[in-house]
């Protein structure tokens, strides 16, 4: 048994001191009021007056792109690139991630190895097996589902029937809704990008072909989308702009709604029942990178649920952090923002995302001195893997 004592224990409702933690295997056990727990204990830490958080979950990241292709002509292994990614990821907190890997049938936004249905499949592949040898986090995969790729249909069954996809998203990237309803924003986006398509075609011969492209059928994503709740896997839509779509995506059987474009989309998908997730990034930069709405603004406003990374892991334990000492958001509810409520969106809260006894002991212990947040000791299934402590 380990007893983590003199630590502000962040549950979901209160922030407990005076009381040693104590878990034994990979689970919490409960709470003690002696000073190293009980007499069972085998190892004792010392939180030093520091914060004690459940491990981050990251519903949306797209982090390990940059691992596999750092340079655009250049490819890294994808066991290595998985692995050095989850020590960065480990020491950002976040002790589940569900990385996003997007199937495409075009290059708009860039040549990527793994926008591939090959690459797809075989990091997928990867992220099943990798728990079966060394690893320091939980990999979950996220299957992003554009939905003018038709082929897309027949491989996202088959993921879910091979139980290789864990959360599954349809995405609409048309120029002129969404994301990019500002047609100069997105021109900006693809241009960098520099898609072999905007080189042959022009920016407008571009617009010309989403005008009449194809796209999956309401019946095809209403199919996906129950095939997943049988198979316990969350769906969400993204970038959703009107209340129209949001119903459209409420009778297809879609349950989160990642990145609303406005306030009042973002107020609409909570009110119709949907978990609601903004990038915390977006906080820390004052706002979103497309122009859309501002994560802190729909926080404030309370239909903003879950906190994501989106590209930038480090950036949600110094979101919730900020939150709290900027604009007085309680922090157990910016920590439940980070861990419970996307515990309970993908159905996983039974045994992840609160320090509560019987759950698995994925926990945090952070230094929050100084206003920069910093993890000094991860604990993933009840194993220390992870400890820093910073020099003065």
């Amino acid at each position: 048994m380990i007893a983590i004592k003199n630590g502000k224990i962040v549950t979901p409702d209160r922030i407990i001191e005076g009381k040693t933690l104590l878990l034994e295997r990979d689970e919490i056990f409960g709470f003690s009021d002696g000073p190293d727990g009980a007499e069972a204990v085998d190892r004792v830490v010392d939180a030093r007056g520091r914060y004690v958080m459940p491990g981050l979950i990251d519903v949306h990241s797209d982090r390990i792109e940059q691992y596999i292709q750092p340079r655009p002509t250049s490819r890294m292994d994808f066991e290595f690139a998985l692995k050095s990614c989850e020590r960065d990821l480990i020491g950002a907190g976040i002790t589940t991630m569900y990385h996003s890997l997007s199937l495409y049938k075009d290059e708009f936004f860039g040549a990527c190895p793994l926008k591939s249905k090959e690459s797809v499949r075989e990091m997928a592949d990867l992220i099943a097996d990798i728990h079966l040898r060394n690893h320091l986090i939980r990999h979950r995969l996220h299957l992003r589902i554009e939905i003018d790729n038709l082929a897309a249909f027949d491989i996202a069954r088959d993921m879910m029937e091979r139980e290789k996809a864990h959360l599954i998203s349809f995405m609409d990237h048309t120029p002129g809704q969404g994301q990019y309803s500002n047609l100069a924003i997105y021109h900006d986006t693809i241009a960098g990008h520099k898609g072999k398509e905007i080189g042959a075609l022009g920016f407008e011969g571009v617009l010309e072909y989403h005008k009449n492209k194809d796209v999956l059928s309401f019946e095809q994503l209403r199919e996906l989308a129950g095939l997943a709740r049988e198979k316990g896997i969350a769906v969400a839509s993204h970038d959703d702009d009107t209340d129209e779509k949001l119903t459209l995506n409420r009778d297809i059987g879609v349950d989160v709604s990642e990145f609303p474009v406005s306030l009042a989309a973002a107020k609409s998908a909570k009110s119709k029942g949907f978990y609601t997730v903004v990038g915390a990034a977006n906080i820390l930069r004052g706002g979103s990178h497309s122009g859309n709405l501002s994560a802190t603004e729909a926080i404030l406003e309370d239909c903003a649920d879950i906190i994501c990374s989106d590209y930038y892991p480090a950036a949600i334990l110094r979101g919730i952090f900020h939150m709290h000492a900027v604009h007085g958001i309680p922090l157990t509810q910016m920590v439940n923002r980070a861990t419970l409520n996307p515990a309970r969106a993908m159905r996983t809260d039974e045994a992840y995302g609160s320090i509560e006894p019987g759950k698995k002991a994925d926990l945090l212990i952070v230094d929050a001195e100084g206003g920069h947040p910093v993890i000094t000791h991860v604990f993933v299934d009840g194993r220390a893997t992870y400890r820093v402590e910073y020099r003065r």
